[in-house]
């Protein structure tokens, strides 16, 4: 029996389709409605709270591997609390219950955010790419954004619990791509090409499929017995632009071509905090999204690709996918 949390985000909606389709027998925990997907009838579903420890230790009861997809991505200000709970306090319970249970095999999905690669910004005009693998080290003087110290907080619940015999591996994804809800995630990038906005940011994007992550996962911990080990997973790296310019081309739709410079990026996002503060919205940008991707940085994925002998799909069959999944009927 394979238990997987998250099992109405974007990894989950694919992990769940892709365990049954393999033969494995599969529960998943959900909190509010139960989501739908192909196969879906045939998962156990148990209804709770990721930190409810009860609920978990009898989700637990004959589990064998569990997949850790449940988390927060958030870069909003009053989102902090939310992030600490569900990231941190979450995966804290997740390990705790498989420390409870003999032989239960653990993959915690974080995040390349959790590598602590971006947090010094680089003032160059042309600064050199970065070149980040899983050895980087997390930066305890620097600042950070709430998602990423949320994700590294997480990383080290599961290093806690390898301590103590737990067998576990965790996956760093990129920006995971994939056709999902328009209002969540990653999937608000393709909405955006979708309704045409003329501006876009000189920012890089590192991405990554969502079923490559699926792969990577299941091979990882369904056919290795490697623990203590975490693996970045990422096709390449991408302009926001040219990654706007081909979603508005798969829509048929006018791609933004507006530039906003940094300077205007860093005067609207404190526009926004102020707009925030004062009538409790939230906020359309953020110093951290304003600030993000501006470092010339990508993933060495070196390590994966040996150990599963996965490679990734090319970033432009993905946006296609995407789109053409996504496309309004």
């Amino acid at each position: 029996m394979i238990f997987v949390t998250g099992g109405s985000g974007l990894v989950g909606s694919f992990l769940l389709p892709a365990l049954l389709a393999q033969g494995h027998r599969v529960r998943a925990l959900y909190r509010q409605r139960i989501p739908a997907m192909p196969g879906g009838e045939k998962i156990e579903w148990v209804q709770g709270d990721l930190r409810d420890t009860v609920v978990l230790r009898q989700a637990l009861v004959g589990v064998t591997h569990v997949f850790h997809c449940a988390g927060l991505v958030s870069y909003a200000p009053q989102d902090e609390q939310a992030l600490q709970q569900t990231n941190v306090e979450g995966t804290m319970a997740v390990v705790d219950a498989c420390l409870e249970q003999a032989g239960v095999r653990l993959c915690h999905v974080s995040s390349v955010a959790a590598l602590g690669g971006n947090a010094k910004e680089q003032e160059e005009d042309a600064p050199k790419v970065v070149v980040l693998n899983e050895s980087a080290k997390w930066d305890l003087g620097a600042e950070h954004p709430a998602y990423a110290t949320s994700k590294y907080l997480a990383e080290l619940e599961v290093w806690r619990g390898v301590s103590e015999g737990l067998s576990a591996v965790i996956v760093n994804p990129s920006v995971i791509l994939g056709p999902a809800d328009w209002a969540r995630s990653s999937t608000r990038l393709f909405r955006y090409a979708y309704q045409e906005h003329a501006f876009y940011t000189p920012t890089t994007l590192n991405l990554v499929d969502v079923r490559d992550v699926v792969d990577a996962m299941v091979h990882l911990a369904l056919r290795t017995t490697v623990s203590g080990e975490r693996y970045i997973l990422n096709a390449g790296a991408l302009p926001l632009q040219e990654f706007l310019q081909q979603a508005a081309a798969c829509f048929q739709k006018k791609a933004p071509s507006v530039a906003v410079p940094n300077w205007a990026a860093e005067v609207i996002w404190r526009f926004e905090h102020t707009r925030a503060a004062l009538t409790g919205a939230r906020p359309l940008i953020t110093k951290d999204t304003a600030r993000a991707g501006r470092r010339a940085t990508t993933y060495d994925t070196t390590k994966v690709q040996a150990a599963t002998g996965l490679a990734f799909r090319p970033l432009a069959e993905t946006i296609q996918w995407c789109c053409t999944g996504l496309r309004p009927n």
